[in-house]
């Protein structure tokens, strides 16, 4: 951060004056998201009929499986394809900030996470990360093409955060041919036998679900990102910063 991006320094009368001002903005910002967390809960729902394979912990598993006997589900989709070998270093980041999974399952919710290579690639790099979330593979099936979180039009039509894919050609040629993987959330509700798919995010949209990024916000120096686009990537730039957990060094 430069010199000239520092903030400038004022009395401390000066301060409180205007922090006073960010505060009714802040008062307005939270007063909106209110409105929108309620506008998303009266979102509309889709029933889920096509019987989705996983594998998991234990053992293969349905979509229903993946609630673990709660009422509701929230699927984080990470970047792990078949023969990567490890998870993208800004999904690595996301799982890191989950936190204890008590504090959802006492809501009568479960939240697990899916991605497309098979499950001893998941497992291992689970444990290599410490984690302990349940994690399944959807190897093989479509569940990641259907939630726009895999792209192959040899396999599904290509879409991403609800534009498809001229639309997205139209914005980045990088697009045209594309196939990978992307990062999302998505959530599910049971109502005994039957699945609803409730409400699925991408990009800016998972911002929130990320607790350092949260703690940043409130420092004066922010997020510090360095955006670059990753040769061959269509689907936006990375954190050139970010690093997995174990790749840092000594900070």
């Amino acid at each position: 951060m430069s010199p000239e991006d520092l903030p400038e320094v004022v009395s401390r009368e000066e301060w409180l004056a205007r922090r006073k001002e960010l505060l009714a903005r802040e008062k307005e910002l939270t007063r909106h998201r209110d409105e929108v967390n309620a506008a998303r809960r009266r979102l509309p729902m889709v029933e889920i009929t096509k019987d989705y394979a996983f594998e998991g912990p234990r053992g293969g598993a349905g979509l229903a499986d993946l609630f673990e006997g709660r009422g509701q589900l929230v699927v984080y989709h990470a970047m792990f394809g078949p023969g990567a070998g490890e998870a993208c270093p800004a999904c690595s980041f996301w799982i890191d900030n989950v936190g204890r999974l008590v504090h959802l399952h006492a809501r009568d919710t479960s939240l697990a996470v899916v991605s497309r290579a098979p499950l001893a690639e998941l497992e291992r790099y689970k444990r290599r990360m410490g984690w302990s979330i349940p994690w399944y593979s959807s190897h093989g099936g479509d569940f990641n093409y259907d939630f726009h979180v895999s792209f192959d039009a040899s396999v599904a039509p290509v879409e991403w955060n609800y534009r498809d894919y001229a639309d997205l050609v139209r914005e980045n040629p990088d697009w045209e041919g594309y196939t990978g993987e992307e990062m999302g959330v998505s959530a599910f509700l049971r109502l005994g036998d039957r699945v609803f798919h409730t409400y699925s995010c991408y990009g800016r949209g998972i911002d929130l679900l990320n607790g350092t990024y949260n703690w940043l916000d409130l420092t004066a120096r922010g997020r510090q990102e360095d955006w670059e686009r990753p040769p061959g990537r269509a689907d936006g730039p990375a954190m050139a910063w970010l690093r997995r957990h174990d790749e840092y060094g000594p900070v």
